[in-house]
């Protein structure tokens, strides 16, 4: 099975620290994240790589080069302008001819993908979307109304759970047919089009750690989390 990876990004929200430098290599602990996301992918036996890159693209490609010194086979897709999440993929039909994984490369999750994988496949799904809860604390009282105004309910400091997209997904080859051919294009609207031309699409959900290290504070606690689960990543 192939992997593609989302690696093209300018983590505008990581600056200055993405100034110069690209996100999937910033480290978190001793590694890159990138590093560990391909250490993960190579135990789940997933080792034919591909990763679109773009902003500073010579430094991923020079750190990681063709990937045997971490036991996989990494290649490489150049946007020569901003495509999106999913607008990527366009550039890889050819080499997309069989059930593939896509993620994002600035993702510490302890998802077990082979689970991912063997749910993906039983359900017949085009596509599968790893899922995470998450809880939203609202600091204030949230107060219900009619049409007309008058009051009907009063929540303080209410939480509400939802289930959030980790960035990480299984495609079936077929699914990229509901894709504009070029173009800038995003997952959620990839997701969107499948939904509209009736393609089976299921969640898998994930209850083990997950944190996207787009923004700073997310970044830290990724740096001080490493220690305790490294063990399951």
């Amino acid at each position: 099975m192939k992997s593609v990876i989302l690696a093209g990004g300018k983590g505008t929200r990581l600056k200055p620290y993405t100034t110069n430098f690209p996100k999937p290599l910033m480290p978190v602990g001793e590694k890159p994240i990138l590093e560990v996301v391909i250490n993960q992918l190579k135990k789940a036996n997933i080792t034919d790589i591909i990763i679109t890159t773009g902003h500073l693209e010579e430094l991923i490609r020079a750190f990681f080069m063709d990937g045997k010194k971490y036991g996989v086979k990494i290649t490489y897709s150049v946007e020569d302008q901003p495509l999106g999440t999913a607008g990527p993929l366009n550039l890889l039909r050819s080499q997309l001819t069989e059930t593939f994984l896509l993620m994002n490369g600035d993702v510490l999750c302890d998802v077990n993908f082979l689970n991912m994988i063997k749910y993906h496949k039983e359900q017949k799904n085009a596509a599968t979307i790893a899922l995470t809860k998450r809880n939203v604390n609202i600091d204030f009282g949230v107060v219900k109304v009619t049409e007309d105004k008058l009051f009907s309910g009063w929540q303080e400091k209410p939480i509400f759970e939802y289930l959030v997209s980790t960035g990480i997904y299984l495609f079936e080859p077929e699914s990229l047919e509901s894709m504009p051919n070029e173009g800038f294009f995003n997952l959620p609207d990839f997701i969107l089009a499948l939904h509209r031309d009736k393609k089976r699409i299921s969640g898998f959900l994930h209850e083990g750690y997950w944190l996207d290290i787009g923004r700073p504070d997310d970044y830290e606690k990724a740096c001080n989390d490493i220690v305790n689960i490294a063990q399951g990543i």
